[in-house]
């Protein structure tokens, strides 16, 4: 399968996870569309897999929608909570994010020695847009940001925010969603405050060498002996 082709099935999909997304969130296209700063058409182009988002303009639909950004990759997580976008200037972090992830992608590239004349070759995306996107000038769709970030020998995930307030509202989700994991039992312990000293000296413990776990160890057998 060609890059283009592949890039096209991506759309197509992306699109019906957006728009179960927006469904599940109990949202309509134009108030989706007001929030990431783009037109109701726009937003229809991306749920039609017409068009696509850049990883930018998804973050901040995740973000919108309190949904976790991994739900774009598949459908397992979802939540029920309240927005959480009443704070932030989120049009304003699109356009931030994407000329971060424009320099990411320059730098991966530099990185593994290609031209972008070569990208461009590889890719099947003309140079000057290339260029474009590298100067965050222009957003990067996803599939293509994927296409580009394989090609470089990279991961997607090494370009979503992490540092940013929607990178730690994403940390703190990925968080929930591994303590739902948990067994009943385990999470009633964590719950309950009586228990914190045996979860701080957890991870105390965990923050140890092999050598001064062992030392603990040796010293607590002494004392029970």
């Amino acid at each position: 399968m060609t890059i283009q082709a592949q890039v096209n099935l991506r759309s197509r999909k992306l699109g019906v996870l957006i728009r179960d997304a927006r469904l599940t969130a109990r949202r309509t296209i134009p108030e989706c569309a007001r929030t990431i700063g783009v037109t109701a058409g726009i937003f229809r182009a991306w749920e039609g897999g017409r068009r696509s988002p850049s990883l930018p303009e998804l973050e901040v639909l995740s973000y919108a929608l309190n949904l976790p950004l991994r739900r774009f990759w598949s459908k397992d997580a979802t939540s029920d909570d309240a927005s959480p976008t009443e704070t932030l200037n989120l049009p304003g972090f699109v356009g931030i994010r994407q000329r971060l992830i424009g320099a990411l992608l320059r730098q991966e590239r530099e990185k593994a020695s290609i031209s972008p004349r070569a990208l461009s070759e590889l890719s099947g995306i003309p140079t000057a847009r290339l260029k474009a996107y590298e100067l965050g000038e222009r957003p990067i769709p996803l599939p293509e940001l994927e296409g580009l970030t394989a090609l470089l020998g990279g991961q997607i995930e090494m370009l979503f925010d992490q540092t940013g307030h929607i990178g730690l509202w994403m940390v703190q989700q990925k968080v929930i969603q591994d303590f739902l994991q948990l067994p009943p039992e385990l999470q009633n312990f964590v719950c309950k405050p009586v228990n914190r000293p045996y979860l701080e000296l957890a991870m105390k413990l965990s923050g140890m060498s092999t050598d001064k776990l062992r030392s603990v160890a040796e010293d607590i057998l002494d004392i029970t002996f």
